[in-house]
């Protein structure tokens, strides 16, 4: 299986992931709303990479980029949605606006590439689609409500269809990244430090990316990491909803 669809692939985990994936001579199509990043790796990888300036959050448009896709590659094997839109704010300073456009990208995003792929995967007899989750999906964290539990929607949603399709050779699968420097996890007032590197990150998701686990991770730390944090949900969540506090009121009064 060769050909791979990212969503979210211009920044971050997603970026190094596309850039694993051409390595290893996959063909990858990238949605995203902007594409800039990726200019090198077109001059590099012109026959292998295609970019798409797509808004996941609209069906039609989403179709017509997985037909050109098909159109382009003769398959689509892989289908990983890993873009996703994130808000540092309490419930009661949360629109409910802002609530929907949160799950219109991070979960009905989700749907919107499932839907897309699924007919040209039931054809193939084949395929894996992946989404990607969070820890906070798990086990809650303070003043990011909206993005949790989108996280958590997702997770739920790749059971389900996990389920639907098991005996038609496609199967659904969610990454779990750790806490990684990126744009989205900037606000968070946690030191740098203790936040992986985008680059390892996404080069080994990439590389785990034919696991047959449901869970996927990119090394066993994290994937112990995970599991904990699925018995103990709300004591991962207290503890590091503290911490954070903690980190946040040290910057502040700079201790």
């Amino acid at each position: 299986m060769n050909s791979v669809i990212i969503t979210g692939g211009n920044n971050g985990i997603g970026f190094y992931m596309v850039s694993q994936l051409l390595a290893e001579g996959k063909n990858v199509a990238v949605f995203d709303l902007e594409v800039d990043n990726l200019e090198e790796l077109k001059r590099k990888y012109s026959k292998n990479l295609l970019c798409f300036i797509c808004d996941i959050t609209n069906q039609t448009i989403v179709n017509t980029c997985v037909e050109q896709v098909f159109t382009a590659f003769g398959s689509i094997d892989y289908a990983i949605h890993n873009a996703c839109k994130c808000l540092f704010t309490s419930m009661e300073n949360t629109s409910d606006i802002e609530y929907r456009n949160i799950f219109d990208v991070n979960y009905f995003g989700a749907i919107h590439i499932a839907k897309a792929v699924l007919p040209y995967m039931q054809k193939q007899k084949q395929g894996r689609i992946v989404f990607t989750s969070s820890g906070v999906g798990i086990t809650g964290f303070i003043n990011i409500s909206a993005y949790a539990s989108s996280k958590a929607a997702i997770e739920t949603l790749a059971k389900c269809l996990n389920i639907e399709y098991e005996n038609t050779g496609i199967s659904f699968h969610i990454m779990h990244p750790p806490l990684t420097r990126t744009i989205s996890s900037n606000p968070l007032p946690i030191p740098n430090e203790f936040k992986e590197d985008p680059k390892k990150v996404g080069v080994n998701l990439a590389k785990n990316i034919n696991k047959m686990k449901f869970i996927i991770c990119p090394s066993f730390l994290v994937n112990v990491q995970v599991r904990l944090s699925y018995l103990f949900a709300i004591k991962f969540g207290r503890l590091m909803s503290k911490a954070s506090i903690k980190a946040s009121y040290s910057a502040r009064h700079d201790i």
